[in-house]
């Protein structure tokens, strides 16, 4: 099975993760859609305090809209979130997270959306890892 994540941990502050993620994601033609604060709507919410945590909902139109043509109900996964977020046990560490779009594949059982999957799988592999360099 797919493990269903594509992650890295930065040593640097949580501003700079968010930023320096943004940035990767770009460079791999995905654009932010959505930003949800976690830490925030918690405390707002329900009134609990967490780490600071951010997930990112990002999107490759041309990737997006191939996904959509093969099978209408894929945009129940889209956008590929990525979540940035303080660990729990090691400050200082910032985990960065994107759910591994081949699990779309598996979710639908549509084989034809394999070569869609692997590309955006690549990208957000490479946006992931360029994070580290």
């Amino acid at each position: 099975m797919t493990t269903p994540a594509i992650a890295t941990e930065l040593e640097t502050d949580f501003e700079d993760a968010v930023e320096r993620t943004r940035a990767a994601l770009q460079e791999q033609g995905f654009g932010v859609l959505t930003e949800i604060d976690m830490q925030s709507t918690l405390r707002a919410k329900i009134g609990e305090e967490i780490e600071r945590y951010v997930v990112l909902g990002a999107c490759n139109p041309p990737i997006a809209h191939r996904a959509v043509q093969l099978e209408p109900t894929v945009g129940l996964l889209l956008p590929c979130n990525v979540v940035v977020r303080e660990d729990r046990e090691r400050p200082g560490i910032v985990r960065v997270e994107a759910m591994d779009p081949d699990l779309m594949v598996q979710v639908t059982g549509r084989p034809e959306l394999e070569p869609v999957a692997a590309e955006a799988s690549a990208r957000l592999g490479e946006a992931i890892a360029n994070l580290s360099r």
